[in-house]
């Protein structure tokens, strides 16, 4: 069985089917169709609901913390110990909530089809900011579509619901929801089972390695923005699937001298503080890695396990030289993250063996590390190109090189020529060009709808020349870059 509470009413669920999205139990299950399906993909926003959990601040001050996700690829037993909100929940009282009549009178809405959305990213950024300023605005909206109001009269209702809020009854009602949820905290294995399909949530990382040793052909679900489109696109069925998002040891982000380690679970948001803290590339990068709703479910551990050719933070990690922990029963191996990719979708994972954690090396001053996107837009999109240089220099000679790609290949991988050619050169024109040549030996990337073979490698030896160009004349930088 799994409980969360919806809005205030307790649901206590166990024979449903696992493969329900929240999405469908909001329209389907309890009669709310406020929640709108758009894509089900996670493009449009339109689905948007807010997720509340009680969180621990370090002073030991209990709170809930409201983040905006996806319905449409959140799975409901995602939701077991939590609080969902949906657009029905705002209104109390007869009245609607601030953020409702913001948009009604700054004019925010037209054909409404998208409205609810809006309105609970809107909802989020409210709980999560006093003051919020344009750009954390753009960042709270840029997951939701508008095809016909525009969108200045949104991003005024943004403001006026956000810069001079007032309490709500979420606020009013905040220690008796921290007690319910106190009150439905998991203590054992959770499960949805519909007879033919089952989801198992286990609590620990011992609990998640037997599970999975007795299921070996499950399927790993953490923030479930890949997994969730065999469902919805697809139409495939998943007979079993082991939730991971509540295991709280694999959701830590430990700090150490010489590297932070992140548990595979946690969520790229979760992880922006302390990765952008040593390198700002990758910070900026996860900034463009999705919407905000997606950074918000999907995991740093799920964007590598995939092994998609064109996930945005392995060839980051790759040329940081991270490492991941892989564990299979009592028995843990650690594993260049690099040696983990094998072929396209194939790694070197184990039956039954999962991440557990992500090993990255912390900032040196003697490493320049930089990273670039390239993408047909500029926010949520995925990459065309996107690649990672980290190089050593000793009295202006390369003395180590690590260029690794993403959307290159069909792994995401080194540029071993590349490499070999800055090695033990001086840092110059020259060394520069030479690598960029090398390029051609170490990638004959695929033409897709993307972008073409001849573009794919004229990119990738252009940002090198970026890269080096930028560390001679580092006011004019511009990282994370797309191109159109």
């Amino acid at each position: 069985m799994i409980q969360f509470l919806l809005n205030q009413e307790l649901r206590s669920e166990h024979a449903l089917d696992p493969n329900l999205t929240v999405l469908n139990y909001l329209r389907d299950h309890v009669g709310k169709p406020g929640t709108k399906e758009g894509c089900a993909s996670g493009d449009c926003g339109a689905c948007t609901v807010v997720v509340g959990e009680l969180q621990t601040d370090d002073d030991g001050r209990e709170h809930i913390r409201y983040r905006s996700l996806n319905s449409c690829l959140t799975f409901v037993s995602s939701l077991h110990g939590k609080q969902l909100i949906s657009v029905e929940d705002l209104k109390h009282k007869g009245e609607l909530h601030s953020v409702q009549k913001a948009m009604v009178e700054c004019h925010g809405s037209q054909c409404g089809f998208c409205t609810p959305g809006f309105v609970m990213s809107l909802f989020a950024l409210q709980k999560n900011s006093d003051a919020p300023d344009h750009a954390k605005a753009h960042e709270a909206l840029a997951g939701n579509l508008c095809r016909c109001t525009g969108y200045r009269p949104i991003l005024e209702a943004a403001e006026q619901s956000c810069c001079a809020k007032q309490p709500d009854q979420f606020d009013a009602r905040e220690s008796d929801t921290i007690a319910r949820l106190k009150a439905i905290a998991p203590t054992d294995i959770g499960e949805l089972n519909s007879g033919d399909k089952r989801c198992l949530v286990p609590l620990t990382v011992a609990d998640l390695a037997d599970l999975y040793d007795a299921y070996p052909q499950a399927r790993l679900l953490a923030g479930g923005t890949d997994l969730a489109l065999e469902v919805t696109q697809f139409h495939r069925t998943l007979p079993v699937m082991i939730y991971v998002g509540n295991v709280a040891e694999m959701k830590r982000i430990e700090r150490f001298d010489d590297r932070l380690e992140i548990g595979a679970a946690t969520s790229l948001s979760d992880c922006y503080e302390a990765l952008n803290a040593e390198y700002p590339d990758f910070g900026e990068l996860l900034h463009r890695f999705a919407s905000l709703q997606i950074r918000n479910q999907g995991t740093l551990g799920g964007n590598i396990g995939n092994a998609s050719p064109i996930g945005d933070s392995p060839p980051l990690l790759i040329a940081l030289g991270a490492q991941i922990v892989l564990c299979k029963g009592e028995t843990r191996r650690t594993l260049a993250l690099e040696d983990y990719f094998i072929d396209y979708r194939v790694t070197a994972r184990q039956e039954s063996e999962f991440i557990e954690k992500i090993i990255v090396p912390r900032a040196s001053v003697e490493k320049l590390f930089r990273a670039y996107k390239v993408s047909k837009r500029l926010d949520d999109d995925i990459s065309a190109v996107c690649a990672a240089f980290n190089i050593r220099l000793e009295n202006g000679v390369v003395a180590e090189a690590r260029v690794a790609f993403g959307g290159m290949a069909a792994i995401p991988k080194r540029a071993a020529a590349c490499e070999a050619a800055l090695l033990g050169s001086p840092f110059n024109n020259a060394t520069v060009e030479r690598a960029c040549a090398a390029l051609a030996e170490d990638f004959t990337p695929l033409s897709d709808f993307r972008a073409s073979k001849e573009y794919r490698l004229l990119s990738a030896q252009n940002l090198l020349r970026k890269y080096f160009i930028e560390l001679q004349t580092p006011h004019i930088e511009t990282r994370v870059t797309a191109y159109v």
